[in-house]
């Protein structure tokens, strides 16, 4: 006899003891030391910032869009596995506990986020207005509530076909969303806000109503949660071997000029596979792009003198850090045994590319705030950057990859 409440159990302590194995070696690295850097710099960047702000400053929008997005953004974790296309969509009117539960858990944690999230935000709120932290347990009870409605209507979506339908729910969510959150920091009228309450009550009975003889969109259900669960395999990836992960390669014709200036011949065959790979591989290319891209932003629009050089350090190491897998990405490959080429080219090839990439970097990181006029400053960014960059590269990586040969 089918019995809902023990697969859903059976599922979700499954997946949370293969999120817990790959967390230990996460937060066993350098990652921790990382992030307590950040957190603790941030903070104190951030209360600097809030410091120099006026009492007219807008708090309540830029809350609200930021609480907002936090409030529409409510993926239902279902923990469904690419087999159930097969063996439970013919069982689908006898899951409705399994889907309840799968909704409680996501309200959970996605609340326990939110509420940091919150948390982060009421120095601000504070800074502004006198109330300050007495409003947060208040708040977080009502934009709460909240969340749960965005849940509830997320998962009704998924009985519809049509895909410019979720568009236009996630666009109609979120203005509700961003109303809401800011007639109540606001603490504007008791009855706006009981109007927009009823307005996402209706909005939630006619979609039921709508979508109550449907069937569930089960390919988009397990795609979605397939999708969450490799994002996270991705990063875990970055620290130990994830077998479950599976790879997203793209051509990508129009970087080929970059692979031009590569030599054809045995002694460059290593170079042309990792910088094959590099270009090619979502993980490494895209990693990359974002990294340098928060890094711009963050040392173009935040001066503190000589810290930006130790901030464009920081995004050194994580773009370095994180590109260190991509010296065993083809271990499993029986070919690349087959090259007639010795280990040591295959560390130089390594190297090479990797001090390439960071070098590349670090330049950006100096135009940009050789662009907001730190002449000196994006100076002494390239002198360090190349001095870590070397240490980073022949010492470091050297060391981290004798595990892979020895």
């Amino acid at each position: 006899m089918f019995d809902d409440t023990k697969l859903w159990k059976d599922r979700f302590n499954q997946r949370i003891k293969d999120l817990g194995r790959y967390l230990r070696y996460i937060f066993n690295g350098h990652l921790v030391i990382v992030m307590v850097f950040l957190i603790g710099g941030g903070a104190y960047y951030y209360q600097k910032w809030i410091q120099t702000l006026p009492l007219n400053f807008p708090v309540e929008w830029i809350m609200a869009i930021l609480l907002g997005i936090a409030l529409t953004y409510s993926p239902v974790y279902n923990f469904l596995l690419e087999a159930d296309r097969v063996f439970l969509l013919p069982l689908e009117n006898k899951m409705n506990r399994y889907f309840f539960r799968s909704g409680s858990a996501s309200l959970i944690f996605q609340g326990y986020i939110f509420l940091i999230v919150l948390a982060v935000l009421m120095p601000l709120y504070a800074h502004v207005n006198k109330n300050g932290f007495h409003a947060l347990l208040p708040f977080f009870i009502a934009l709460l509530v909240i969340k749960g409605w965005n849940l509830a209507v997320y998962w009704r979506i998924h009985y519809l076909i049509p895909n410019y339908i979720h568009v236009n729910d996630f666009i109609l969510r979120f203005i509700l969303n961003v109303s809401f959150t800011f007639f109540l920091l606001k603490h504007g009228s008791l009855l706006i806000l009981l109007l927009l309450v009823i307005v996402m009550i209706v909005y939630y009975r006619v979609l039921y109503i709508r979508t109550k003889n449907n069937g569930l969109k089960w390919d988009t259900l397990i795609d979605q949660e397939e999708k969450r669960l490799t994002s996270f395999y991705r990063f875990a990836n970055l620290f130990t071997d994830v077998p479950k992960l599976k790879e997203s390669v793209h051509r990508r014709r129009w970087l080929d000029f970059l692979l031009k200036p590569i030599v054809f011949n045995q002694k460059h065959s290593y170079l042309y596979l990792f910088s094959r790979t590099f270009l090619r591989s979502s993980d490494y290319l895209g990693l990359f792009i974002r990294l340098s891209v928060i890094g711009i932003l963050a040392l173009y629009f935040v001066s503190f003198g000589i810290g930006e050089v130790f901030l464009a350090i920081l995004f050194l190491y994580l773009t370095g850090f994180q590109l260190l897998p991509l010296w065993n990405h083809h271990q499993n490959k029986l070919w690349v045994d087959l090259y007639p080429v010795s280990l040591k080219m295959k560390l130089w090839a390594f190297h090479f590319l990797l001090m390439l990439i960071l070098s590349v970097q670090t330049i950006l990181f100096a135009i940009f705030i050789f662009i907001k006029g730190e002449i000196s400053i994006a100076l002494y960014e390239i002198l360090a950057g190349l001095i870590f960059n070397s240490l980073f590269v022949f010492m470091y990586s050297k060391n981290r990859l004798k595990s892979s040969f020895l």
